[in-house]
């Protein structure tokens, strides 16, 4: 047989055979891409292997990039299901609190989460994969598009940026480009190295070599950033604060912290933890600490100040009329209450139910709420002050994995508090990706960030994401470390998303200006 002369017909005859028809694969098809989905979300804590994210999301733009829009949509879905159900298969645990009331919904949960998370990733690519028919440029739009999903999930139904792509950097030197570029940015470096080889692969025999280029160029970014990470980290911190903090970790499980029986052995470990010999300027429980309400503990709130000894920050729920809040109070010496926090971002499902009020007549209430049909919403951020420190953030759980809160005061505080109750998340990645966020918050705003968890893990973060202090999962305890020095403004909180936006924008631009380079509208492996 003849060899093909013109380039065109060389790099048509170069490309993989076709795989199937045009329209929906069938299922055996959608199967690689599922696995190459997981393969990438072990990118995530608590498995850290970003290189398996790089590798398996440059796979799957290849296959993605060659395929009609019908068919891209199905392939991406499937892709997206698997780094989902990996990413969060912990959204099993709150239903196996009480098996027997709820476990039959944990395998449901799975499957619809893994469906909803596959969508923000088959719908972005179905559209960038119409705004141009060059498949190398279609892989340009695909990368960009999927970007800015991880952001549009930071907002879309109140919001859920838990297991962004860019997650994956998070414990490594390239994490410090958070500080710049942010969360976003991250997630843009994942996806710009993943589409390089396919963006710039050439016909050659044999037909590996032809990802040279792009891999090669990959790899630098990569290099790049982690020595610019490298730099960053070489800088000197600033000096602690002369603040003592003590954070007292009670070991609350989950199945147990609101029985009669246990909450008060709860109770009282958490006043001898509070109360055991050592320095402290300031203690600080979990979220929803105890099991009674604000209003309710009054003569209690003496019997907790003495045991801190100190000023006393604590998790507690409380009623205001026929409307409870998840809250965070401040305890002086002598038990007065001097400043409240409500929780704003509240957990679709989990501590509100939408159209609340509605659903409280027909007895439909919230998952995670222990008091009435669910909590009520906080104003919003705020800032809280603690005696002998510098003014905080508090920010109860799921508050913490939005940056963008972070960005809503006019006065920036001093330091990061995160009260949490990580029970709900199990014990094998969940409690460990909501760690990884709050450090990546730190990182972020150039703030220390102190964790208390009823179960773990508690932390000390300094200004630069880096762990000084911390407690297993499972483990009651408490630590006693000085308050980390807070960093100078980082630029991400000056600029926000923004230029990251625009060069998602600029990609989506970039990717509509040229046309096919051959004769043919889809290459041979087209799908």
């Amino acid at each position: 047989m003849a060899r093909p002369t013109s380039r065109a017909a060389r790099a048509s005859a170069l490309h993989p055979p076709r795989l199937h028809r045009r329209g929906r694969p069938p299922f055996r098809q959608l199967l690689p891409d599922l696995a190459l989905g997981a393969i990438a979300a072990l990118g995530l804590a608590p498995f850290g292997i970003w290189g398996a994210t790089i590798g398996a999301l440059a796979l799957i733009l290849w296959r993605l990039a060659r395929a009609r829009p019908a068919t891209a949509f199905w392939h991406a879905l499937a892709a997206g299901m698997g780094w989902f159900a990996l990413g969060l298969f912990w959204i099993v645990e709150p239903f196996l609190v009480q098996p027997q009331i709820h476990g039959w919904m944990a395998p449901f949960a799975l499957i619809l989460m893994a469906l909803g998370g596959g969508l923000f990733w088959a719908i972005p690519v179905w559209a960038a994969a119409r705004l141009t028919a060059d498949w190398r440029r279609r892989a340009l739009a695909m990368a960009a598009a999927l970007a800015l999903s991880d952001w549009l999930r930071g907002w879309i139904l109140t919001g859920f940026p838990w297991a962004l792509t860019g997650h994956v950097w998070i414990g490594t030197p390239t994490a410090q480009m958070a500080a710049t570029f942010g969360a976003l940015g991250l997630s843009v470096l994942t996806l710009a190295v993943a589409c390089l080889p396919t963006i710039l692969w050439r016909p050659t025999r044999p037909r590996l070599a032809g990802f040279a280029p792009g891999t090669a160029l990959a790899a630098a970014l990569i290099a790049g950033s982690w020595a610019a990470g490298h730099a960053r980290l070489a800088q000197p911190l600033p000096p602690d604060e002369p603040t003592i903090l003590r954070i007292v970790q009670p070991n609350a499980t989950q199945a147990l912290k609101w029985d009669p029986d246990w909450s008060g052995i709860f109770f009282r470990r958490l006043l001898d933890l509070s109360a055991e010999p050592g320095p402290r300027d300031l203690v600080i429980w979990p979220e929803t600490a105890v099991n009674f309400l604000l209003d309710q503990a009054g003569e209690v709130l003496p019997v907790m100040s003495e045991a801190a000894a100190a000023p006393l920050i604590m998790g507690i729920q409380r009623r205001e009329g026929t409307r409870f809040y998840n809250s965070l109070a401040t305890i002086r010496p002598g038990g007065a209450v001097s400043e409240i926090y409500d929780k704003f971002h509240l957990v679709p499902f989990g501590e509100y139910i939408p159209w609340g009020d509605q659903m409280a007549r027909l007895g439909i209430s919230a998952f995670a709420a222990q008091q009435g049909f669910g909590y009520s919403a906080g104003p919003g951020p705020m800032l809280m002050t603690a005696p002998g420190a510098p003014d905080f953030q508090p920010l109860i759980c799921y508050e913490a994995i939005f940056p963008r809160h972070l960005r809503a005061l006019d006065t920036r505080p001093g330091w990061l508090l995160q009260a949490t109750n990580d029970a709900w998340f199990g014990t094998i990645s969940g409690p460990y990706q909501h760690l990884s966020q709050a450090r990546l918050r730190s990182i972020e705003t150039g703030l220390p960030m102190i964790r208390a968890a009823n179960t773990g893990v508690s932390a000390v973060i300094d200004a630069r994401g880096h762990i000084r202090a911390s407690l297993p999962l499972n483990t009651d305890g408490r630590i006693d470390a000085p308050l980390p020095g807070a960093l100078p403004p980082t630029r991400w909180l000056a600029w926000g998303d923004a230029p990251m936006l625009a060069l998602i924008a600029l990609a989506l631009g970039a990717s509509l200006r040229r046309r096919p380079s051959s004769s043919r509208k889809y290459p041979r492996g087209s799908r």
